[in-house]
């Protein structure tokens, strides 16, 4: 089964932004951002995202990536 890779770090490192100032400019706590520049979360919401994508000047492409031969990372819950 695939998987669905962030590269928020990726794409906020390219635009020398940090997490503090995405946080701000978009208006999620920076605990949300960090969960999602880390990759453990299971859903965003496409406000979100759209917000995200806005503040970065990029495509939910650059952020989104699908791994068809990954499988799920293991999680410590």
């Amino acid at each position: 089964m695939g998987r669905i890779i962030l590269r928020l770090d990726r794409v906020m490192a390219d635009r020398k932004m940090s997490l503090k100032e995405l946080s701000d400019r978009v208006g999620v706590s920076n605990v949300n951002l960090s969960k999602m520049k880390t990759g453990k979360i299971s859903a965003i919401r496409f406000s979100t995202l759209e917000a995200i994508c806005r503040t970065l000047d990029c495509q939910p492409g650059d952020i989104l990536e699908y791994d068809p031969n990954g499988c799920e990372p293991d999680r410590e819950d």
